[in-house]
């Protein structure tokens, strides 16, 4: 039964989401209430409200603030948290939820839809960093827990990645969105690679043996 009801919330968010974007591309974010949206996703205010807070909660939750401590270490791979990152990425980029065969440019189609909505509306944007510092949080344990790096260290780096992530979105949005975001991410990210790298050298080649 409670796999039902995940199903339904997940079906149902996913519902609210969609309907709001058609409503925000209409008439404007700041146009659009909750009771509309409600009404067009044929849910309550309430039910909208309970999944997503507030309408620029609409925008931005994110399925990472809601997992499991479990769920976030197979997830990030504290050697190379940046692979993890970009796997993520590629695969949320090729969902097909909310894909469109309109004539949209590219920004506005697919999974990323919504991402112009964090750059053109400040409250929306403000919203995201408060989801990217949470995300930094979660996140910072668990790179130090390896020991290579001290706990401030973690935490610089936690939200080197979180916010590196949003830079590199933003120029993917600056740019058209006419590439994959995740060729933006590994470009951006690739200086914090270096951390790693520098932190699990490569093993040295043990004594060859001779005929």
């Amino acid at each position: 039964m409670s796999g039902l009801r995940e199903r339904w919330r997940l079906k149902a968010m996913r519902t609210i989401r969609e309907r709001a974007l058609d409503l925000f591309d209409e008439k404007g974010f700041s146009a659009v209430t909750i009771e509309e949206i409600a009404a067009a996703a044929e849910v309550s205010p309430s039910s909208v409200y309970r999944f997503f807070g507030t309408k620029e909660g609409i925008l931005v939750a994110d399925e990472f603030d809601s997992m499991s401590l479990e769920a976030i270490k197979e997830f990030l791979t504290p050697g190379d948290p940046v692979g993890s990152l970009l796997r993520a990425v590629r695969a949320y980029e090729a969902a097909p939820e909310g894909a469109s065969e309109d004539e949209s440019p590219p920004a506005e189609k697919g999974p990323w839809r919504r991402v112009r909505y964090f750059f053109a509306e400040p409250s929306v944007r403000m919203a995201v960093c408060a989801t990217l510092d949470r995300a930094g949080q979660r996140i910072a344990p668990l790179l130090a827990e390896t020991g290579e790096l001290s706990q401030t260290q973690a935490r610089v780096t936690a939200n080197a990645l979180a916010f590196g992530y949003f830079a590199a979105l933003e120029q993917w949005y600056l740019d058209g969105g006419t590439r994959s975001i995740a060729d933006y991410v590994e470009e951006g990210m690739r200086p914090l690679r270096g951390i790693w790298s520098a932190t699990n050298p490569p093993a040295t080649p043990g004594p060859t043996s001779r005929p």
